[in-house]
């Protein structure tokens, strides 16, 4: 184990490293080379003192005597103050007085990480009052986005500075622990990217540090303590907040988020009552926004603009009568508009998961998620999701169950939830759940997946698992089936399961185990 999480923290460290470098070098220059606005780099004074490294774009020939609204961008976890560069040139285009700054603790700027605590997020209200002292801004009219952590960032600012009237999050999280420990399991290579690339480009901080050393160590004690951490830095724990203060919430997301999945965000979506809006498409973590940033055609960034013209300059755009849950089939096709989360999946159907299966642990089966980022840029880009052979899925391994095949498209969209009856040989246990389109030949495509620990459980007694595997948008075509793949070992994330346990799975009469299959009405 310890030998694999070395070489997992080596391998996320390459990649984020080459990703930083071609990013920066190859794709944010041409754009600051284009830009029509001159760019002004300032340094801010955030909480306690610690310098900021920000830059200024206003609008061309802006008016002394006028005031322009005001957009914030903290930067995403390791990349430089230059990333939204491209869209600050846009958005001052229209008429945004636009200030983005590198979060604490990375690059240039000064302090420690502290992963949107709340050093962050006074920080945030320290660049609206420097902003309003130093540019031509309109303390009424105030908007925050970001991606990935700016996006965190920015949620969190809307909860704690009423002076936010809109914001766009965008690849970004509502709940912390729902996302890198999803069911009680360590999402390690996704918390192995952050740490990497936390390490090359900034200052962890002490706290932060220890964090990282307590969940790689499945530090069961320390576990209140991580949810603590975790809650305290999640938007979810102050959604009252939120919805007092009234801010326009925009949420983007990708359906193979592989760092912040979209289950968490849709969840938070259906609890805000300010005006808001959800769109989910096919990517992995920041893909589907990553052309915006090189200055390209982009629709999420598109979106993000009309939601700040609409809510801080009063355009009427229509985007406010637009229905607010916008949606893309993994597999193709057109957007998908619903009046909200709840209509997405208009029928439930089950698929039975009769009889007893036990199966071995310790083992990977050929059944797990794929590689963070790199499968589901595959799947986003060339609709090639991770696969698997089913039929020679070795049951030793791995429990299957499949549909019969169906005679018409069935397009499942929204989440998939395993109910079950498990009776482990161990007091502690790990289980991945994944649900595969079947072709005809038996090839299996990734459709969704989650992760399941328990701890403190009596060996030998049964107990109920209740599992919501990843919201996601994918059509079925006729003649293929679906098939529930139960196994025990995911590179993904970090399995606890004792050496030889043995995990037995049954349907007793009085409470039948299955998957709901959500699908939208034809």
């Amino acid at each position: 184990m310890g030998l694999h999480r070395k070489a997992l923290r080596t391998t996320a460290v390459g990649a984020v490293s080459a990703t930083l470098v071609a990013g920066s070098a190859l794709g944010f220059a041409p754009a600051a080379q284009a830009a029509p606005h001159p760019v002004r780099f300032v340094d801010i004074t955030g909480d306690g003192g610690t310098i900021l490294k920000a830059n200024v774009v206003t609008p061309a020939g802006a008016d002394a005597g006028r005031r322009y609204p005001l957009l914030v961008l903290p930067t995403s976890w390791a990349t430089p103050q230059i990333e939204y560069l491209a869209q600050a040139q846009k958005l001052a285009d229209s008429g945004y007085v636009v200030v983005t700054y590198n979060s604490r603790g990375f690059w240039q700027s000064g302090g420690y990480i502290e992963v949107a605590g709340p050093p962050d997020i006074a920080d945030a209200s320290r660049v609206i009052d420097w902003a309003l002292a130093n540019t031509p801004s309109d303390a009424e009219r105030i908007g925050m986005a970001g991606v990935s952590y700016g996006a965190g960032i920015s949620l969190l600012a809307a909860a704690h500075d009423k002076r936010v009237r809109a914001v766009a999050a965008l690849s970004g999280w509502a709940d912390l622990i729902d996302s890198i420990y999803s069911g009680r399991t360590q999402h390690s290579q996704a918390a192995a990217l952050l740490q990497g690339a936390g390490r090359i480009t900034g200052r962890p901080s002490p706290e932060l540090q220890q964090v990282f050393k307590d969940f790689f160590a499945s530090n069961l004690e320390k576990e209140p303590e991580l949810i603590a951490w975790g809650k305290k830095r999640s938007p979810a724990a102050y959604l009252d907040r939120i919805n007092d203060n009234g801010a326009a919430i925009m949420l983007a997301n990708a359906w193979g988020d592989t760092i912040f999945p979209p289950n968490q965000y849709a969840d938070f979506y259906e609890k805000l009552t300010v005006p808001k809006r959800l769109e989910l498409r096919p990517g992995d973590h920041a893909t589907a926004e990553a052309t915006g940033l090189l200055g390209l055609p982009n629709d999420v960034w598109t979106d993000t603009e009309r939601w700040f013209d609409h809510y801080l300059k009063g355009e009427n755009n229509g985007i406010d009568r637009e229905q607010p849950v916008r949606l893309k089939s993994r597999t193709g096709g057109d957007y998908e508009d619903y009046p909200d989360w709840k209509s997405v999946a208009a029928t439930i159907r089950k698929i039975d998961l009769a009889g007893s299966t036990s199966i071995r642990t310790n083992v990977n089966s050929g059944a797990d998620g794929g590689v963070i980022l790199l499968s589901s840029i595959l799947d986003q880009v060339a609709q090639l999701p991770p696969t698997a052979s089913i039929p020679l899925l070795p049951r030793r391994w791995a429990a299957v169950w499949q549909s019969e095949r169906y005679a018409t498209t069935q397009q499942v969209r929204g989440t998939a939830k395993l109910h079950t009856t498990l009776t482990p040989t161990e007091a502690s246990g790990t289980l991945v759940a994944y649900l595969y389109d079947v072709g005809p030949l038996g090839l299996g495509k990734l459709v969704s997946n989650a992760p399941y620990t328990f701890h403190g459980r009596t060996p030998g007694k049964p107990f109920g698992v209740d599992l919501e595997l990843f919201s996601t948008a994918y059509d079925v075509p006729a003649g293929h089936r679906l098939a529930l793949v139960v196994d025990t070992v995911d590179p993904l994330y970090i399995e606890h399961n004792p050496s030889g346990a043995r995990l037995t799975f049954s349907s007793p009469a009085n409470d039948p185990s299955y998957v709901s299959i959500p699908l939208r009405e034809q």
